[in-house]
């Protein structure tokens, strides 16, 4: 990321692997809940045709989340959290943790890089990403999606359950499911995420607009999630959709989009998009705030470590 000064010490790949992960693990805690209520709110329309009844459910976020609460626990909240971490503990330290090192890589060992250079880093280890961690991501969008049935079981009774579930009915293939849309997803949340951040940050920075501290992550997190919101809510849908449908449902991701749009219009690809937007928002403030802090407390360490007197 930008704003190093050159009397800093740069953190090593292995700090921001490792910070990044952590810091998204964080705030994947803080914003789960809202992470859930916009996956209910995108699957909606598809559970409506399912169960052959046109009553809404859910309506607005936040109504999604009391209805939630009042009809299966506050718990239910957090269904998919086990398998929520892991992907971000193994999805976030390549897609945020190796971005710079990849900008590296493409400007041959360089400082400047311009923004096709970016947007090729953010493409790139969006891909990386989703090519190991896809499993814990199916997982994760089962659990939120699945309620409470009349007879008061579940889909799945726990993490490991729902793996070893998903591989025994749809195959291992099961596991990947939309991973194509996941990673063409992941390539426009990578690229509108990180290269917005880096641009917001650097312009805030270039103007002494603030100092590269708490105030400027901040500002420049909040951007990020804003833009990658707008730019990435129709693909999330689709994946959403796609990854939490029976076998068989549908062809491809292509024809789930067709399908959600000849069912429910265009507005159907903008469902839960406040609930996207409080989430990615709060996601990327508290992920970039609790990242810098991370690579800097680590550096520190490092340095006091090499050097305690």
């Amino acid at each position: 990321m930008v704003g190093m000064k050159p009397r800093d010490v740069v953190p090593s790949a292995a700090v921001k692997f490792f910070g990044a992960g952590t810091a998204a693990c964080i705030a994947d805690l803080v914003t789960f809940p809202l992470d859930t209520a916009k996956v209910r709110l995108q699957i909606q329309g598809e559970s409506q045709k399912a169960n052959g009844n046109n009553v809404t459910k859910y309506r607005g976020v936040f109504g999604t989340i009391t209805t939630m609460v009042r009809t299966e626990g506050p718990r239910s909240l957090y269904n998919g959290l086990v398998a929520g971490l892991q992907r971000q503990m193994s999805f976030a330290s390549v897609r945020i943790g190796l971005y710079d090192s990849m900008k590296q890589f493409y400007t041959r060992g360089t400082e400047s890089a311009g923004i096709v250079t970016r947007l090729m880093a953010g493409c790139t280890t969006g891909a990386m990403a989703v090519a190991f961690a896809q499993p814990t991501d199916v997982v994760k969008v089962r659990f939120q999606a699945q309620a409470r049935r009349a007879d008061g079981g579940r889909r799945y009774n726990s993490t490991l359950d729902a793996y070893k579930t998903i591989a025994r009915d749809e195959g291992v293939r099961g596991l990947w499911k939309g991973c194509m849309p996941n990673i063409t997803r992941n390539a426009i949340v990578n690229c509108s995420e990180l290269v917005t951040y880096d641009v917001i940050k650097e312009l805030i920075l270039k103007y002494d607009l603030m100092t590269d501290n708490l105030p400027c992550h901040f500002t420049a997190g909040f951007g990020a999630g804003f833009c990658t919101t707008v730019v990435a809510s129709p693909v999330d849908v689709v994946k959403t959709r796609f990854m939490n449908s029976g076998s068989g449902q549908y062809n491809s991701a292509i024809h789930c989009a067709i399908t959600m749009l000849k069912r429910e219009g265009p507005t159907a690809f903008y469902k839960g998009f406040l609930p996207s937007f409080l989430r990615l928002g709060s996601w990327n403030i508290v992920m970039f705030v609790t990242y810098e802090q991370i690579k800097r407390g680590m550096i520190r360490a490092q340095q006091c470590w090499e050097s305690p007197f």
